[in-house]
């Protein structure tokens, strides 16, 4: 990916969709057909991509890419990945909306100071976790949200972290009462005809 200096991955390529070279392409764009808006797509290895045709289908789009033109040439495509540089997309996005690729490689701070670097965003199905670097350990996920991370700061290279909120320390107030000295026959059980273990 030589042409991209600050690659944004945008689409990959699925199966091939039917005889005349069109594939079926999951997009990570807002919009899956605004796929087309972008120019030129390329792949790791600096192919470059034109679209000529897209159209909906259900969860991805169908696209026509110039130069592929028979179904061979599409399943040779088969899991391309496709990027654009950052340059090109717009920042006139919500005042809390980010793209992954700027959180990326931010420092990550609290109260104290530095504590560490965000070195991936994944997304499970559940939102978008911030994969961060801390001193002294391997790495943690944490939620990105308003409460684990109330401040973003892309022109200054930062994200500010609530450690009790993002999951970095215990609350102690949350801690059941009684827990360090567990007593399971303390415990309050249900009448002896409710069955159960006794």
């Amino acid at each position: 990916m030589s042409k991209l200096e600050n690659p944004v991955q945008m689409a990959v390529v699925g199966a091939a969709h039917g005889i005349k070279g069109e594939l079926r392409v999951k997009t990570f764009t807002g919009d899956p057909l605004a796929l087309a808006d972008y120019g030129p797509l390329y792949a790791k290895d600096g192919r470059a991509f034109q679209i000529l045709d897209i159209r909906p289908a259900g969860t991805v789009v169908v696209v026509r890419f110039k130069g592929v033109g028979d179904r061979n040439a599409a399943e040779a495509l088969a899991g391309t990945e496709l990027f654009v540089d950052r340059s090109v997309l717009p920042d006139d996005g919500e005042e809390d909306e980010f793209y992954h690729a700027d959180l990326i490689g931010l420092e990550v701070r609290d109260d104290t100071g530095v504590i560490g670097r965000v070195v991936a965003v994944h997304n499970f199905g559940g939102g978008d976790i911030l994969d961060v670097t801390l001193a002294g350990r391997k790495g943690v996920l944490i939620p990105f949200t308003q409460a684990a991370v109330p401040h973003v700061s892309i022109a200054d290279g930062f994200v500010q972290v609530d450690p009790l909120a993002a999951g970095l320390v215990d609350d102690e107030e949350s801690q059941a009462p009684g827990r360090s000295g567990f007593d399971p026959k303390g415990r309050p059980r249900g009448p002896k005809d409710a069955g159960g273990n006794r």
